[in-house]
């Protein structure tokens, strides 16, 4: 199957680049490109992708701003944001604005084309840099540093205490932008006993999305 790719960045050299890079991958076709947030709504209307890839910064109307406005209009599209910045603030405002991945800009082809994939079939994604932060504010810190660190689990059941330990564990290992098989795999339970699990985390936080539940948690 193809996956249908919408380009926005607000700098004409990086789009060109990105769009000559996805246009060499086999499942990915390139249907469109935005430099700003007003575009790439108009453009998500006009051309129906299945994945924006969504720069933070830009003139007029921001990433943030264009990828709630498209989360709300059009849920069965998800944005992956590619960005030059990984700083908690930005990565939390695009999660809360319905982004289901988030990788920098010194991310490869294939990196990004993985990260792709990953989105269009509803997982969340994020790359080492982003992933790292994640961990870190899971565990109640604010950098990745040497030293012990509180059991995230348990932060994590401190902050929702409606949560059992194995649906804290789940939730911590989706913020961390798990897949189930890797969950799956990491705790030694079958696919459909995570899927399971995942519903029942989503059902009491209150959410839909991976997404969603990651932004919340770093609330």
């Amino acid at each position: 199957m193809t996956i249908r790719v919408l380009v926005v960045d607000d700098q004409a050299i990086v789009r060109d680049g990105l769009v000559t890079v996805l246009s060499l991958v086999d499942d990915l076709e390139v249907v469109g490109e935005a430099s700003d947030g007003a575009e790439a709504v108009a453009a998500v209307e006009r051309e129906s992708p299945d994945v924006v890839l969504m720069d933070l910064r830009m003139p007029g109307v921001d990433g943030p701003t264009a990828t709630a406005r498209i989360t709300a209009g059009h849920p069965g599209v998800a944005v992956l944001v590619l960005t030059t910045f990984a700083d908690d603030e930005s990565i939390l405002t695009a999660l809360r604005a319905g982004a289901r991945g988030y990788l920098t800009k010194d991310a490869g082809r294939g990196e990004i084309a993985t990260a792709i994939r990953a989105v269009a079939s509803g997982q969340s994604t994020f790359d080492a840099t982003v992933g790292a932060r994640l961990v870190a504010q899971l565990a109640g810190g604010t950098a990745p540093a040497p030293v012990a660190t509180p059991d995230p689990t348990e932060s994590l059941r401190a902050r929702f205490p409606t949560l059992t330990p194995r649906e804290a564990d789940v939730l911590g290992r989706i913020a961390e932008g798990r897949s189930n098989p890797q969950i799956a795999a990491e705790l030694f339970l079958t696919v459909p006993t995570v899927k399971s699990y995942v519903n029942q985390v989503f059902t009491k936080l209150g959410v839909r999305t991976r997404a969603e539940a990651v932004a919340l948690v770093l609330r």
